[in-house]
């Protein structure tokens, strides 16, 4: 798929576009867990995904090749229609995502934000898959598929990171959409000749991956409602990918995919939010104090109006005698120091 010199040229390229990405250790995650723990926060790209990484990769590999379409196509739920306009409407390219009707309103606002055209057809991936497909073909534009070897490059550079940021990972959990992912942590992992365990994790009502990698036969499932993001069990998709995809064996080289529920990827949620919100990440800066200084404190929290004006001050700061003093808390317009409890607007004394 790649080499090392492939996988730096994409960091190279995916550096022009985006920082890095952090990964924390979080203390709170690493009580809870018994073990040390470590958060690759890719939520910290411009789209607030990995996959913005092989979007820039692609645009780069077409423009380097001379081969820039006039237009781009593709279909998704949110992610991946990010990732292609945020690359190539700058270079004046335009893009026609599909995504099926009920989509998230936040997805579709962020998509057209990035400078896509949006087209919501179908009830679900698959039929808005199928629609970009026909369009694509009718206009004579390229189609973008969620799974591409530009697209794997790329979004194995936040692999590289990780691995290069933290040494000796034991295991690494990877969630399955369409294998890009896994594919691009996989083939770093053997890159840097590391030992890491690699265990891709699936929704339990949509384990088409999971069944199509444990077996050399195509799967046949229902269309499932995942409340996460309403994935479909997209088994025809899988079954017409080339053969570089299923020539990683994931049951040998990553361990048997792991199902995974709503309601237990509902309680990862709540626990993610509250461990790494509580507490800062080990080896951070030691956080500001609780008490800001006087200056601050008046540049932040000072409300006035024509006939209103006061302070709102900490209970503490109004027992203290040094900063008790309205004269102190207000310059030229009179004021009356409160705690927060008491921020009823108190008339001007003029």
């Amino acid at each position: 798929m790649f080499d090392i010199a492939g996988l730096k040229q994409a960091q190279r390229v995916v550096g022009r576009g985006m920082p890095p990405t952090p990964q924390y250790r979080w203390p709170g995650l690493c009580r809870r867990a018994g073990c040390e723990v470590w958060v690759k926060h890719e939520n910290h790209t411009p789209t607030g995904a990995f996959k913005v990484r092989g979007g820039l990769v692609l645009l780069d590999e077409l423009a380097r090749a001379d081969k820039l379409p006039r237009r781009m196509v593709t279909a998704t739920r949110g992610n991946h229609g990010q990732s292609v306009p945020f690359a190539a409407v700058p270079r004046g390219v335009a893009v026609t995502v599909f995504a099926p009707k009920g989509n998230s309103v936040e997805k579709n606002a962020a998509m057209l934000g990035w400078g896509a055209e949006l087209v919501e057809v179908g009830t679900d991936y698959d039929e808005a898959r199928q629609a970009a497909d026909q369009f694509a073909e009718a206009e004579g534009a390229l189609y973008v598929p969620p799974f591409h070897p530009a697209l794997v490059r790329g979004v194995a550079t936040y692999a590289l990171e990780l691995f290069t940021a933290v040494s000796d990972l034991d295991t690494v959990y990877v969630p399955i959409g369409m294998g890009s992912g896994i594919c691009g942590l996989i083939r770093t992992r053997d890159i840097l000749g590391l030992k890491t365990g690699i265990v891709g994790v699936v929704a339990a009502r949509a384990p088409a991956m999971a069944l199509r990698t444990l077996a050399v036969v195509t799967c046949t499932l229902q269309r499932s409602w995942v409340g996460r993001k309403g994935i479909s069990a997209a088994c025809r998709q899988i079954a017409e990918y080339p053969s570089y995809l299923l020539a990683i064996r994931y049951r040998i080289f990553a361990g048997e995919p792991f199902r995974w529920t709503e309601s237990r990827a509902a309680q990862r949620d709540r626990i993610l939010f509250r461990d790494t919100l509580a507490s800062p990440p080990v080896g951070s800066p030691r956080p500001m104090r609780r008490t800001p200084s006087p200056t601050a404190w008046r540049a932040a929290c000072r409300w006035r109006s024509r006939s209103t004006s006061y302070v709102a001050a900490p209970r503490a700061w109004s027992r203290s005698r040094k900063h008790r003093s309205p004269r102190r808390c207000a310059r030229s317009t009179p004021t009356r120091t409160m705690s927060p409890r008491a921020l009823a607007p108190q008339p001007s004394r003029r």
